[in-house]
Formats: structure tokens, C-alpha cells, sequence
């Protein structure tokens, strides 16, 4: 699919013009039915085609030419609005995100869609490197970590740079992101529960026994050490080692629900969190104080 506008770089555009990749796109939306909500629509090269699944769709386009362009070309259906989408919230009924998203704002849109409850599917076009993070290729990091409880990654495909114009000096990625109909981790425990993976990532020690050993509570550390040395996670195992159903149950294991425990401060009556790494120490110079 040829492009008539060259990119804007100052908005980080590069538009999508390899007609297979945006069929690969299509393919992967019309998996789940319902509303649409894109991202960067630009000229429409993803917003034309998918005109055809015969849904509601609503697209927010930063370049405000672009976004008038568009909103001359598309059908009844389709809602073209001219704002940044990191500030226009996901619209109430949206089933799927979708989007090409410019390289240097995606750890941010990320993390945006993430905290919002309004979307059940993504199908994002992103930098190679952030899509195979995303998806845990080589490891789990931080990010894909604090959230997998809830969310599925997968990396469908690897997009040429050539797929676009401008040619960015990188290769993009197609990744999905799946709302678990299951969460394992319940939603009111997760704000202790990405501190607790936080906390871990940060954690001193070479190994993720050592760094257990150190954050949970004694009680809890022999149950905690035995469980990983059960998976197979031997003392040199590191954080990124951990699947998502590990991440869940060893949180639960580490930090269990207590009731009549003192209140942290991040869940209220719920959980005795971990403290990050060098909270311990403070607190320990504060007990030696008291008589």
C-alpha cells in the first residue's frame, strides 16, 4: 500500500506500506469482534482495510492534516479524531486496540493501554527490540513482568523496515496482547503485586534464592526456597527465568494474604508487601534506636 505524504519525523511517522503486513494486521483484528480503537491511523493505511470487517472504529491521529485527510476518505462508520493518543483515553466498548505506533513514544503508549480497563485485544506494530521484550523472547523483563498476570504478549512477526516510508533505521515487530479471561493474580492484589516484582528486579543478591532470602518475610523464606528449587530454579536462576504462572504463585508464596496483618501502604488491610531493597536497612536503624 503506497504512501502519498512523506513521514513527519517530528512526529515520529513512519506509515505502513507493505500491503502483506497490513493483511496480517487485518487477519489478527478480525480474531476478535466488536469496536475498534487505533492508534496513529495516518493515512489510513490500516484504517481502510479494516472499513471492511464492517465495524465501529475510532482512530485518534496526532498530525492534524492527516487526521483531516483522513476523516474525508472514511466511511460512516469510522471516527477520525485529531489528538495525542497518550492523552485521549481508550473509548468506553472498545474490544480492540490497534495501531503502528510511533518508535520513540511506545514504552509509553504501552504503559498507558495497560492501566486501561477499556480493551480486551491489542494488535500494535512497535520497534523489533520492544516487541521481542514485550513478548519475553529471551527472558522476562521488569515491564512484561509486572503485568503478565493479567495479559498475554506474543510476537507474531518480524516487520522489515522496509515495510515503511520513511525508512526507519530499525526493524518493527507485530505483537498481540491478550486480556486474560482468568487473571492469576486477583486484580485487587496487583498493586502489591508489581511491587513485589519491583522489588525482586532490585533486589541484592546473585540469584533469585539470594534475593528472596533477603526480601521475604522468615516465616516464609523456606517455603519460598524450596518451592524454587521444586521448579528447577536452582540458586543462579535470575528474575527474567520466571514464566508468568511462576511470577503468580511465587508471589503468593512470598507474600501471602494475611488477615490482621498491619496495613501496607500500598493495599490497606490486604498484604504485607515487600519493602524495596534498602527499606530493611532503615528499618532496621530504626528499631536499634527504640529502648
Amino acid at each position: 500500500m503506497s504512501s502519498r505524504h512523506p513521514g513527519s519525523h517530528e512526529l515520529g511517522q513512519n506509515f505502513l506500506v507493505d500491503r502483506a503486513v497490513v493483511d496480517r494486521v487485518v487477519a489478527l483484528v478480525r480474531r476478535s469482534p466488536g469496536p475498534i480503537f487505533e492508534i496513529g491511523p495516518g493515512e489510513g493505511s490500516l484504517t481502510l482495510p479494516l472499513e471492511r470487517l464492517n465495524r465501529r472504529i475510532t482512530a485518534v491521529e496526532l498530525d492534524p492534516r492527516l487526521a483531516d485527510r483522513l476523516s474525508a476518505r472514511v466511511g460512516s462508520r469510522t471516527t477520525v479524531r485529531h489528538g495525542d493518543a497518550l492523552r485521549v483515553p481508550v473509548p468506553a466498548g472498545t474490544r480492540v486496540v490497534v495501531g503502528n505506533l510511533p518508535f520513540h513514544v511506545t514504552t509509553a503508549m504501552l504503559r498507558s493501554l495497560l492501566e486501561s480497563a477499556r480493551w480486551s485485544e491489542a494488535v500494535l506494530i512497535v520497534q523489533w527490540e520492544v516487541a521481542r521484550r514485550r513478548a519475553a523472547v529471551g527472558g522476562a523483563t521488569l515491564m512484561t513482568a509486572e503485568w503478565w498476570p493479567w495479559f498475554e504478549f506474543a510476537l507474531e512477526q518480524r516487520v522489515p523496515a522496509r515495510a515503511f516510508r520513511p525508512r526507519p533505521s530499525v526493524d518493527g515487530g507485530l505483537l498481540t496482547i491478550s486480556r486474560r479471561s482468568a487473571p492469576l493474580v486477583p486484580p485487587a492484589r496487583r498493586t502489591a503485586y508489581r511491587r513485589f516484582v519491583r522489588a525482586v528486579f532490585g533486589g541484592r543478591g546473585r540469584g533469585l534464592a539470594a534475593i528472596a532470602e533477603r526480601l521475604v518475610a522468615p516465616e516464609q523464606r523456606a517455603i519460598v526456597v524450596a518451592w524454587l528449587a521444586g521448579e528447577g530454579l536452582g540458586r543462579g536462576a535470575l528474575p527474567r527465568d520466571l514464566t508468568a504462572a511462576q511470577w503468580a504463585t511465587l508471589f503468593g508464596l512470598a507474600v501471602p494474604v494475611r488477615g490482621g496483618t498491619r496495613p501496607s501502604r500500598s493495599e490497606p488491610g490486604r498484604d504485607a508487601t515487600p519493602a524495596p531493597p534498602r527499606a530493611p536497612m532503615r528499618r532496621a536503624r530504626k528499631q536499634g534506636r527504640r529502648p
